[in-house]
């Protein structure tokens, strides 16, 4: 088996890689999936992500180690695991983050990689429902729409927003995220829009381009310090493919670091105390872990229409079928976060560094049924952490998952800004114009009131939203692992192109930054062949 690219993810980014890089008719790529194919009902229907995270049909099932910063508590940690990876089982939301990050990477050495520079291609694939606003554009593969439904408490939450400075913005994606608005999904028509069907389907009919599922990768072949292949096992089959360009690590945040140290790239110390050989040292292989805790406080109220009363009867639950299946909207459409918000912890920063999401929904845990009476959800996350953590593997065994550590609240910045998070919460829900639904505060609860107290309570409470990013950062210090190329570095024939490449974590929501990533990248590399 002999391509020119070979692919190893079939994910965000490696269905852009795939074909971006196959456009040449004679060019030929291979793109390795360990997972099956996106053909699941559950990944189409909105809601159907509830029913993929922790079903292995759509999960890699993985779960962190034991995090102090919460109690001594494990989280599942979904990453997908069939074709589209996570965006076949994320939240929707289409955000870029804010110009600052990119502008942040830039002066940490990135050259090419400021938001003047990353906006075009964002702008690249974009299908945006209303292309007449600035800085959007259509005819892109990737569709960006409005939400199909609406929820009378949600708007009552933007208008309380206001009593505290928090203005409606009509665009969360112009460079500043600053205020509330209605976030906007990646859906046709009430229905996923991954990079799956966005990206890979049309490319699938070019002969040059071959996609195996199911295709487990165990190492990158290497010859000295070139890239020359990867072995995978496909259906009990071990299978060597050679590269005569290069290989493409796009595996994503966990599994691209685990497949640099199964290949002998990574720390020579840890690398040989499981027995691999090393090859080639690169300190920062699977450090840098960066990710977004989220901190869930819950609200009874009265006099409201939420999703919780709707599930909890029959005839709700037969309603909101049958509107899906006449109008491809109501509930069923509903992406994880409807309304959100971007404000500050402290008004002294630039910019914000706090993302809401509120949703017309409630339960006591992510995963348990939804309470019987109406509540609202109103989360909100620390979208720059300071606290960083690391990934490696335990063992040479590729179907077993990397040690997985966050580091959680384990510095005083992060600890202080979740403590002000809840009070910010629980102030919200003080607007004069939330009094008519009685917001009565059920988690953390009211009797909670020290800081001490209430980072307890974070530490129970809190989750994440599944954005981990960073374990082989850009840069050019002795903790970076590619270059702005996202070269490997001192490898030849061997880029990484997701997630983990990021420095810094964004501002916002991961997806679509992962995709403009994969944009640039793709461009680079063909640049690279000329």
């Amino acid at each position: 088996m002999e391509f020119d690219y070979i692919i190893v993810g079939g994910g965000t980014a490696g269905c852009v890689l795939a074909n971006r890089l196959s456009a040449n008719s004679k060019t030929r790529v291979l793109l390795l999936e360990a997972g099956k194919n996106d053909n699941y009902h559950w990944v189409h229907v909105p809601i159907g992500y509830l029913y993929c995270i922790g079903n292995p049909r759509a999960d890699w099932m993985m779960k962190t180690a034991a995090e102090p910063g919460l109690n001594g508590r494990s989280l599942t940690y979904p990453r997908g695991k069939l074709l589209g990876g996570c965006s076949s089982v994320n939240g929707m939301i289409y955000m870029r983050g804010q110009a600052a990050d990119y502008d942040g990477w830039r002066q940490m050495g990135n050259v090419g990689w400021g938001w003047d520079d990353v906006l075009p291609y964002f702008l690249k694939s974009e299908d945006h429902h209303d292309d007449a606003r600035p800085l959007h554009s259509s005819g892109g593969e990737w569709k960006v729409s409005r939400q199909r439904l609406r929820w009378d408490i949600l708007e009552a939450v933007q208008e309380g927003a206001k009593e505290f400075g928090i203005k409606p913005t009509p665009d969360f994606n112009t460079g500043t995220n600053e205020g509330s608005g209605f976030f906007e999904v990646n859906q046709k028509n009430g229905v996923r829009w991954n990079t799956a069907k966005a990206f890979l389907r049309p490319a699938m009919k070019r002969p040059n381009l071959q996609v195996m599922t199911e295709a487990h990768t165990r190492r990158v072949l290497l010859e000295g310090k070139r890239a020359v292949g990867v072995e995978f096992e496909h259906k009990g089959q071990l299978v060597q493919a050679t590269a005569r360009a290069e290989v493409i690590l796009a595996a994503g945040a966990i599994n691209s670091p685990k497949l640099l140290e199964l290949s002998g790239i990574g720390q020579p110390d840890r690398l040989a105390e499981l027995g691999i050989t090393p090859l080639h040292e690169l300190q920062g292989v699977g450090e840098n872990l960066q990710d977004h805790l989220q901190i869930r406080t819950v609200f009874k109220v009265t006099g409201a229409k939420t999703l919780n009363e709707v599930v909890n009867s029959l005839w709700g639950k037969a309603k909101i079928g049958l509107q899906y299946a006449l109008t491809q909207s109501g509930p069923l459409s509903m992406a994880p976060s409807q309304f959100g918000m971007f404000t500050k912890s402290d008004p002294s920063l630039e910019t914000p560094d706090l993302e809401y999401h509120v949703q017309p929904l409630s339960t006591d845990k992510l995963g348990d049924p939804l309470h019987s009476f109406p509540a609202i959800t109103v989360s909100v996350c620390n979208l720059r952490p300071d606290s960083v953590g690391a990934t490696h593997i335990e063992s040479t065994d590729i179907d077993r998952q990397p040690d997985i550590r966050l580091n959680y609240l384990s510095t005083e910045r992060d600890r202080m800004v979740a403590v002000e998070s809840i009070k910010q919460a629980r102030k919200l829900m003080t607007a004069q114009v939330l009094q008519r639904y009685q917001p009565t505060e059920m988690l953390p609860g009211p009797h909670i009131s020290t800081d001490d107290d209430l980072l307890r309570e974070a530490g129970n409470i809190a989750t994440t939203i599944f954005h981990p990013v960073g374990t082989c950062k850009m840069g050019s210090d002795d903790r970076a692992v590619v270059d702005a190329k996202l070269r490997v570095h001192g490898m030849e024939g061997l880029r990484v192109v997701d997630a983990s490449i990021m420095p810094k974590i964004v501002s916002g929501n991961t997806a679509s930054p992962v995709i403009m990533i994969a944009e640039r990248a793709a461009e680079m590399i063909l640049a690279s062949a000329r």
